[in-house]
C-alpha cells in the first residue's frame, strides 16, 4: 500500500530514538525533523505537520521530566498520539438501521471513483443481507447512468435513474422515494462530480443533499491528488455535513498524505479504502491457456481421501511456475503492494521455488510417490539428492519439512473421518460447487465440529460460519464456473489487500523467505525423529555442485 513508505520512515525514525544511549533535546528534535519530512515527502498538508511540530514540542519538555521517567516510552506514546490524532477525529462513522431506510449521497471530484465505489458500498451491505439499492443523480457527465447501470447489473443491484430528466434532484427524489416505498434499507445516491472552483455544481449539490435528506455524506477522494486534497475537502466539508470519507486508488504511486489532510479537513474518519482491481481477468486467462484446471480431477479425489504425495506436491508447484514470475503473478492481484511484489522475486519467493523444483527433479520416481519416510529409512538418498541438486542435505531437509507440513494438513482434511468428509465435500462438490441443500448441511457440520472441538473454538471458527462457507464452497468452483470462479471468490474471501498480503507472508515465511533467512532448524531433528529414521544425528551438510539425472 502507498502508506507503508510512510509507516517505514517513521519506524525508522522512532527505532533510531530508542536506539540512542541518552535522551535530551538534540535527539528529540532530529526526531521529529524526521517525522516532518517524513509526512511532508508523503503530501500531507504543511500546516498539519506544523501542527504535529508543535503539539510534540509542548508536551515532552524534557527539561522538566523527572528522573524516574522512562523518557524514550513517553516521547514514542506522545509522537503515537499526535499521529494517530491526524487520522482518528475521534468520530464515529455512521452505523445503518436496520429495517429502515438508511440514505447515504456520494460527493466527491470528478474522477476519484465515486460511481465505481458506490456499487462497491452497496454489494458490499448486499452481501451482509441488507436491501439495498442505486440512484443516479449525475446528469453532468456523460455515461455516468450507463457505468452505473453497467455495475449495478453485474451485482444484481436494483437502480434508478433517467436518460431523458436532465434535473439531478428531480432524479435522486424519485429514486429515494421509490426505494423507500419498496422499503430497501440502503439507498445510495451518486451525484455528479465537482470542484471548489465550480459554484453551480457546488449549489446543485447542496439542492440534492436538501431534497433526500440523507443519513450520511461520504466524502470520495482520490489518493493521488496530494496537498490539493486539504483545500478541496474543506471546500466540500462548507457546503454539506460530510459524515465519512472513502479514499480511492491507493494501489497507484501516489504518496497518500492526501488521505491524511482529507480526515483533518472534514474531521470525518476513513470508513474504506479502495485498492484497485488488479488484474484478475488477466490471470484467469493465462490459468484457462495453460489447462491447469483439467488436472485437477485427480488432485480433489486424492485430497478427499487425505493423500498427498511428494510428486503431487512437485506438480502443484510447476503449476506455479507455469504462470511466470511469481512478482508477475501477484502484481496481477488487487491490493498487493509494490514491496511484496518486489519480495517475491527474491529469496522469498521464484528463487525458492526454483530450488524446490530443482530438489524435486533429482529424486527418483519411488521418491516422488512416497510420502517421505523412504528418506529416513535409507539415508543414503538424502546424500544422493543433495549433491544431485547442487544443494545441502539441510535443504533437501527442509523441503521434506515443508511436505509434511502439508501433507498433515491434507490427511487432517481428507479421509472417511476427515473435515472434507464430515462437512460433506465430496470430489464432486469441490469441484462443481455445492447447491443450497448440502450448503446447509455443511454448515450445521461444521457447527457440530465446532463445539466439539476446543482447538477449532480457540481458533474463533464459531463465528461467521455460514459465509465461510459460502466462501469455501466459491473457492471450490461454485455454480459451475470451475477455476475461473475459484479464483474471483477467492481474491474476494481474502478481505482485499491486508488479508491478501498477509496469506502471502506467511506462507513465503513457511517457505524459508520473505524474511531474509532460512526456516527455523531447531525442528528437523525432531521431524526426522516423527518419520522414524535416523534418530538424534545431525546430517552432514556440505553443499555439492555435481549434478545428475533423475533416477528412474
Amino acid at each position: 500500500m502507498v502508506l507503508n513508505e510512510l509507516g517505514s520512515k517513521i519506524n525508522a525514525a522512532l527505532r533510531s530514538m530508542s536506539n540512542s544511549n541518552e535522551v535530551d533535546e538534540k535527539v528529540l528534535d532530529d526526531l521529529i525533523k524526521e517525522l516532518c519530512a517524513a509526512l511532508l515527502e508523503s503530501d500531507v498538508n504543511v500546516k498539519l505537520v506544523q501542527t504535529l511540530r508543535q503539539n510534540i514540542k509542548s508536551q515532552v519538555k524534557l527539561s522538566e521530566v523527572g528522573s524516574g521517567v522512562n523518557k524514550k516510552k513517553l516521547i514514542q506514546k506522545t509522537v503515537m498520539d499526535e499521529l494517530s490524532r491526524l487520522v482518528d477525529p475521534g468520530v464515529e462513522a455512521y452505523q445503518p438501521v436496520k429495517g429502515k431506510s438508511n440514505i447515504i449521497m456520494f460527493v466527491g471530484l470528478q474522477g476519484s471513483g465515486k460511481t465505481t465505489t458506490c456499487t462497491k458500498l452497496a454489494y458490499h451491505y448486499q452481501r451482509k443481507g441488507w436491501k439495498t439499492a442505486l440512484v443516479c443523480a449525475d446528469t453532468f457527465r456523460a455515461g455516468a447512468f450507463d457505468q452505473l447501470k453497467q455495475n449495478a447489473t453485474k451485482a444484481k443491484i436494483p437502480y434508478y435513474g433517467s436518460y431523458t430528466e436532465a434535473d439531478p434532484v428531480q432524479i435522486a427524489l424519485e429514486g429515494v422515494n421509490k426505494f423507500k416505498q419498496d422499503k430497501f434499507e440502503i439507498i445510495i445516491v451518486d451525484t455528479s462530480g465537482r470542484h471548489k472552483q465550480e459554484a453551480e455544481l457546488f449549489e446543485e449539490m447542496l439542492q440534492i443533499f436538501s431534497a433526500v435528506k440523507p443519513n450520511n455524506v461520504i466524502f470520495v477522494m482520490d489518493g493521488s491528488i496530494g496537498q490539493a486534497a486539504d483545500s478541496q475537502a474543506r471546500a466540500f466539508k462548507s457546503v454539506v455535513d460530510i459524515g465519512s470519507v472513502i479514499i480511492t486508488k491507493m494501489d497507484g504511486h501516489a504518496k497518500g498524505g492526501g488521505a491524511i489532510s482529507a480526515v483533518a479537513a472534514t474531521q470525518s474518519p476513513i470508513i474504506f479504502i479502495g485498492t484497485g482491481m488488479g488484474d484478475l481477468s488477466g490471470l484467469m486467462e493465462t490459468v484457462q491457456d495453460l489447462k491447469l484446471e483439467q488436472s485437477s480431477g485427480d488432485l480433489l479425489k486424492k485430497l478427499h481421501k487425505g493423500e498427498f504425495s511428494i510428486r503431487d506436491m512437485h506438480n502443484q508447484f510447476q503449476n506455479i511456475m507455469k504462470l511466470g514470475p511469481i512478482s508477475k503473478v501477484m502484481g496481477m492481484l488487487p491490493g498487493m503492494s509494490p514491496d511484496m511484489v518486489k519480495m517475491m522475486d527474491g529469496e522469498g519467493g521464484t528463487k525458492h521455488i526454483k530450488k524446490m523444483m530443482t530438489i524435486f527433479d533429482s529424486m527418483t520416481d519411488e521418491e516422488l510417490d512416497s510420502e517421505g519416510r523412504i528418506f529416513f529409512e535409507q539415508p543414503t538418498r538424502l546424500k544422493r539428492v543433495a549433491q544431485g541438486a547442487g544443494h545441502t542435505q539441510t535443504d533437501v531437509l527442509m523441503i521434506l519439512d515443508q511436505y509434511k507440513q502439508f501433507s498433515g494438513m491434507i490427511k487432517q482434511m481428507g479421509g472417511s473421518n476427515g473435515m472434507l468428509a464430515n462437512l460433506g465435500m465430496t470430489p464432486d462438490a469441490m469441484k462443481n460447487g455445492m447447491n443450497p441443500l448440502q450448503m446447509r448441511r455443511a454448515q450445521q457440520n461444521m457447527r457440530n465440529m465446532v463445539q466439539n472441538n476446543p482447538m477449532l473454538r480457540n481458533m474463533g471458527m464459531g463465528g461467521g460460519l455460514e459465509g465461510m462457507m459460502e466462501q469455501m464452497s466459491g473457492m471450490m468452483g461454485g455454480g459451475g464456473g470451475g477455476l475461473q470462479d475459484m479464483m474471483k471468490n477467492m481474491m474476494g474471501s481474502m478481505g482485499g489487500a491486508g488479508g491478501m498480503q498477509d496469506m502471502m507472508k506467511n506462507m513465503m515465511g513457511s517457505m524459508g523467505g520473505g524474511g531474509g533467512g532460512m526456516p527455523d532448524l531447531s525442528n528437523l531433528q525432531n521431524m526426522m525423529k516423527s518419520f522414524g529414521g535416523m534418530g538424534s544425528g545431525t546430517p552432514p551438510g556440505s553443499p555439492s555442485t555435481s549434478n545428475t539425472q533423475r533416477r528412474r
